[in-house]
């Protein structure tokens, strides 16, 4: 017998983390540098990524700046700072500007398509799994989900919805860290009511589609 469905709704603490996590949302984001950034560990960093990110969309999106304009333009920008740095900085016997030789290692491509491989295979597994009919409820809930994707997708330009996400990576960690009891309960609550419906819709509806009928294996 379930007793999550014995339980009645009311205020009490949520069994489990949010997803069924059993480490804290620093270890689940990696626990590293990115961690740090995301929660606003590092808030010097966190607000410079954020104001970026606000910047190259006002750019973008207000301004309507061509992405190949703005990279010329970034670049020009670049070259005059370094240039007038590096005539300058005998005269006002300021340090010249350390250029290393190598910007990005090799290794750092190798990682990220490495992980993006890793991300892109878990996803087309995962969808084929549920596509195959192995899980209904997850089936349901990933066609409503692409759904209403779809329908916000058709109403907000990509780049907005680009920015947008950007956006909700690096606040919704941190405001989830932050009162990370109260959403677990209220996540809780919304999960029961959920399976709820679920099983009342099954009742009504799935369980009345005909089925072909069903051999019994019997062994030999």
């Amino acid at each position: 017998m379930d007793n999550s469905s014995s339980d009645s709704d009311n205020g009490s603490a949520p069994r489990g983390k949010l997803f069924g996590r059993q480490r804290s949302i620093h270890a689940v984001l990696g626990g590293g540098k990115v961690a740090d950034v995301l929660l606003w560990r590092n808030t010097k960093v966190s607000a410079a990524i954020l104001i970026g990110i606000a910047t190259i969309w006002f750019l973008f999106e207000v301004v309507e700046y061509n992405l190949v304009t703005f990279l010329c333009h970034l670049f020009i920008t670049t070259m005059l700072l370094i240039f007038i740095w590096s005539t300058t900085a005998e005269f006002f016997k300021w340090n010249p500007p350390n250029i290393p030789k190598i910007i990005l290692q090799d290794s750092t491509f190798r990682d990220l398509a490495l992980i993006l491989h890793k991300k892109f295979n878990y996803l087309l597994s995962k969808l084929m799994y549920i596509a195959s009919g192995n899980d209904p409820k997850l089936f349901l809930l990933t066609i409503v989900t692409l759904w209403i994707i779809s329908i916000i997708g058709s109403s907000i330009s990509s780049l907005n919805l680009l920015f947008f996400g950007v956006h909700c990576l690096e606040i919704v960690p941190f405001l989830y860290e932050q009162y990370e009891d109260e959403v677990d309960n209220i996540a809780y609550k919304l999960k029961r009511r959920m399976k709820k419906t679920y099983k009342k819709f099954e009742a009504e509806y799935l369980r009345k589609i005909p089925r072909g009928p069903v051999k019994d294996k019997k062994s030999k």
